[in-house]
């Protein structure tokens, strides 16, 4: 599959060496210097995006945020922000990793092609689900209530998927997090919780049934 990566940093010679590095390895690769350009590429649909956060004007943080409740795809964010907080606030405002500069191609490389792994395991699966109202597309990728649509960000639905597909299961943050991030990832299982937080309140904006349930002291199961 010819995966597209869209990379975002206002330096261009780094985006010119991450576009030569990606485009050599068989992807389509755009790259943008500023929010306004990235706004205008994501006409492309692309498969992953490559973000910095420390950018003039509107910050990958804040661009995040904008596009996320109709962007899907993985964003992995490229800074040098390196304090526990900022990549909790990353991982908050929708992103799916977080790598710090300096870095090398080859890991960067592997972890995009990890997330893309993952992309593509979800792209196949056509299971449906339904309770108590709720329908669960996982196929597409979407979520309904009584034929209503409910948006939620990819890590959300990864969730959602998890613990629903497992209902017989009870997961600790630490295993949601490594099932849903990945043993790659460099972010801390607390950001669980917060998903965990904007899940059930977007459930329950629309329905009357809380479907996860905290088992108290040891983690989370989706409510049959």
């Amino acid at each position: 599959m010819n995966w597209k990566i869209l990379i975002v940093d206002d330096e261009p010679s780094l985006t010119a060496l991450l576009r030569r590095q990606f485009t050599d390895c068989g992807y389509t690769a755009f790259a943008a210097n500023n929010s306004l350009e990235a706004l205008k590429l994501l006409k492309e649909q692309p498969d992953l995006i490559l973000l910095d956060i420390n950018m003039p004007g509107k910050d990958g943080l804040a661009f995040c945020r904008e596009i996320r409740e109709s962007v899907s795809c993985p964003i992995l964010f490229l800074t040098a922000r390196i304090m526990e907080q900022d990549k909790l606030a990353g991982f908050r405002d929708g992103g799916d990793d977080y790598i710090t500069k300096p870095f090398s191609l080859a890991e960067l490389t592997a972890r995009v092609e990890a997330h893309l792994r993952r992309e593509q395991r979800n792209k196949v699966s056509s299971a449906r689900l339904t309770s108590h109202g709720l329908t669960a597309d996982l196929s597409a990728r979407e979520l309904s209530f009584e034929g209503k649509a409910i948006a939620f960000t990819r890590k959300e639905f990864d969730i959602i998927e998890l613990l629903w597909t497992n209902s017989s299961q009870v997961f600790d943050r630490e295993r949601i997090y490594e099932s849903v991030w990945g043993l790659e990832a460099n972010g801390n299982n607390s950001v669980v919780k917060e998903h965990i937080r904007k899940i059930r309140a977007k459930l329950l904006e629309v329905t009357e049934w809380d479907f996860i349930e905290t088992i108290w002291g040891i983690g989370y199961k989706w409510r049959k």
